[in-house]
């Protein structure tokens, strides 16, 4: 028996059209401090009657899309610790596979994920504006890392999100790079996570019968594709250190208060 019809589609073809311009700026704003945007993106899903087991796999694959074009820009720009940031990402992927595929209820979920982002966002706007020089490689636990790059994967695999909202406020809090580099390796972070989850969901939804019913929702994919462009490059060539490090955590913020109050229902 086929799977169900997304609800977008049994009503007129322009109605995903605004829903689109909401994905743009939503990609804009992520992808000039260095995120894809899937936690902002599964939100207006929600709110606009998509079928919930289809919003991971919208989402990340939205996500994909805009920290690609993203990591490429940081990179040309010199601002992507490769040395460092691969390991990273490395790490975490597996773990974001496992994660996805962990049974998890949608208001547990929501209200660990609204939480947690609560905490990492005032730790960042109540941070001192000008925050310490990085630590040096030989002042830092040889076990860190790893540990940082398994946590986060399997809790963005869990909460279906590419994790560079969780890993961005970590690495600036324990002086991992400044922060232009910390936005560049959350970019990568996102990508590799994002492609180990959607893999994840993919398996889910196959095992459903819906993992073609996601595809119509390509006027988001083309939204994302401009907007993050356009972040990408500001935040990589215009905007100081310190703005980047503020935006961040006003949109941490942002999505934290949206998911409390869907949970608290808000």
């Amino acid at each position: 028996m086929p799977g169900p019809v997304a609800p977008w589609a049994m009503s007129a073809v322009p109605a995903i059209w605004p829903l689109a311009g909401g994905f743009a700026l939503t990609a804009a704003l992520y992808a000039s401090v260095g995120f894809g945007g899937g936690s902002t993106y599964a939100a207006l899903l929600a709110l606009s009657g998509f079928d919930y087991r289809l919003l991971p796999a919208i989402a990340l694959s939205c996500n994909l899309i805009v920290v690609t074009g993203g990591t490429i820009r940081f990179a040309a720009a010199g601002q992507l610790p490769w040395r460092r940031a691969l390991p990273l990402a490395a790490i975490a992927a597996p773990f974001a596979w496992a994660g996805g595929l962990t049974p998890v209820a949608e208001r547990l979920f929501l209200g660990l994920l609204g939480i947690s982002l609560l905490v990492a966002a005032l730790a960042l706007l109540l941070a001192p504006p000008h925050p310490a020089a990085p630590s040096r490689d030989d002042a830092r636990p040889a076990w860190r890392e790893p540990v940082i790059g398994a946590g986060i994967g399997y809790l963005s695999g869990l909460v279906g999100i590419g994790g560079g909202i969780f890993l961005a406020p970590v690495l600036h809090l324990t002086r991992w790079a400044p922060p232009r580099q910390v936005a560049a390796t959350a970019s990568l972070f996102i990508l590799v996570n994002s492609l180990a989850g959607l893999a994840g969901q993919v398996q889910k939804l196959a095992g459903a019968g819906l993992a073609g019913a996601a595809a119509g929702a390509w006027p988001l994919a083309l939204a994302v594709l401009v907007g993050g462009q356009i972040g990408a490059f500001a935040g990589a060539r215009l905007l100081g250190e310190a703005l980047v490090r503020r935006l961040t955590g006003l949109l941490i913020l942002y999505v934290a208060l949206r998911l409390i109050a869907q949970v608290a229902g808000f």
